[in-house]
């Protein structure tokens, strides 16, 4: 998604752009198209596209192809979204964030050449990250959907390399529908003609959706425990499927989640790109993803005791929910403690709920500076009063009871709050 404003150099061209269409978010195609003629097609240039779409792990999905592109030696395009620090963090170029000149340049260019049409943040920045990915010499783009798929900006591509659908649960049901059916057929809108999609398990409901657009649009569809297969082993993983079986290692992000994250990344690569065994065990041994299951180790990690631990997750939503309570469950040799914010309008009882069982404590905060903060009382009030208020991050980590054994602290609940919390321990997002 695109609504989490920019500060600095880029601020004013968000504001024009408001002011040319002030919805934030408006899902069609006509917009960009129109743009994109005038730029010559730049979405028809691109080397290799993944088209990542879902409703949880399509960060961590981006995040292990990346790893197993640059693996390979090869050079990288990334596209993804919300930032969590600066704006520029949504377009990596050959690996690297985009520097403020070369995005402002191809954002100049972008607006200029749109002349003044009706066009969102997140079309214009689309449009911008095109221009870039064709012009750059890469091997690889990653691009991650911003929000559903069939209409979503970045669906303006021709037939990727490979489409890979996350984990689907509900998400945005103002813009997608009320029903997981609904919402899958929104994601199943980035398969296409001739393609290739894998996806990982998924709610019944939501695999007679992809399998009915797939047959409809002429898509080969790979599904796990179908087409393809993962599992935990002693020294790491086991995938297989009808190329063969691959010993890889244990994935670089912590968390039971990001087995099927994993796997969905080698099943994208084993289908279109086809790259060796060794370089995708590199590459998920590799991967990096800021604010999922990250242990902090900055300034705020050292208002805590000797001995404790600091995590940040972004997780927001009843999927991500039930994904964190797996993965504190096993955190049972220590005390957990729940520091949780969340953006307005967002099902806190449906997060919040498969993880209290888990926490000693829980604290309900919102940060100065977070996006489209929930008041702390609704917080509250979702966790049927169990939570206290922080009211701050600060507030929360200095009131945790400190006795007893060391503990763990779980930040989450907000991709906002969590720039925010990254910002507050000084730790980069590189």
């Amino acid at each position: 998604m695109s609504d989490n404003p920019p500060q600095g150099r880029f601020a004013a061209v968000v504001q024009r752009l408001h002011a040319l269409h002030p919805r934030l978010i408006d899902l069609s195609l006509g917009r960009l198209r129109a743009l994109l003629e005038k730029l010559d097609h730049p979405e028809r240039h691109l080397p290799p596209v993944v088209h990542v779409a879902g409703t949880n792990g399509k960060g961590s999905t981006c995040a292990f192809l990346r790893a197993i592109g640059e693996a390979a030696g090869g050079r990288v395009h990334v596209y993804t979204s919300p930032h969590l620090v600066r704006f520029n963090e949504r377009i990596r170029l050959a690996g690297r964030i985009v520097d403020d000149d070369t995005l402002a340049a191809a954002l100049d260019e972008a607006e200029r050449r749109n002349d003044g049409a009706p066009i969102t943040v997140f079309e214009l920045l689309t449009a911008a990250a095109f221009l870039l990915f064709s012009r750059i010499p890469a091997e690889l783009v990653v691009l991650e959907v911003g929000l559903g798929g069939r209409y979503d900006a970045t669906n303006v591509i021709p037939a990727p390399a490979a489409a890979a659908i996350t984990s689907i649960s509900f998400d945005h049901r103002d813009f997608l529908g009320d029903t997981l059916a609904a919402i899958a057929g929104e994601k199943a809108g980035v398969m296409k003609q001739g393609g290739t999609a894998v996806t990982g398990l998924q709610d019944p409901a939501v695999r007679a959706v992809l399998r009915a657009e797939a047959a409809r649009v002429g898509a080969r569809l790979l599904e796990r425990d179908r087409d393809w297969t993962i599992a935990p082993t002693a020294g790491g993983l086991c995938y297989a499927d009808a190329a063969g079986t691959l010993d890889l290692p244990p994935p670089a992000l912590p968390g039971p989640h990001q087995v099927e994250n994993a796997g969905i990344a080698v099943a994208a690569v084993r289908a279109g790109l086809r790259l060796p065994a060794a370089v995708i065990a590199r590459g998920i041994a590799a991967a990096s993803w800021p604010a999922r299951l990250q242990r902090l180790h900055g300034g705020l990690a050292t208002r805590l005791p000797a001995g404790w631990e600091l995590w940040l997750d972004g997780g927001h939503n009843p999927g991500a929910g039930l994904m964190l309570a797996e993965h504190v469950s096993g955190w049972s040799d220590r005390p957990v403690h729940l520091v949780v914010g969340m953006k307005a309008g967002k099902n806190s009882a449906g997060f919040l709920q498969p993880l209290l069982a888990h926490a000693a404590t829980v604290w309900a905060v919102t940060e100065p500076g977070q996006h489209l903060a929930m008041p702390v009382a609704d917080i509250i009030a979702a966790s049927d009063g169990v939570a206290r208020p922080g009211p701050t991050v600060a507030g929360a980590l200095a009131a945790i009871p400190r006795h007893g054994r060391p503990a763990r602290v779980l930040i989450c609940g907000s991709l906002y709050l969590a720039g925010e919390v990254l910002k507050a321990d000084g730790t980069a997002v590189t």
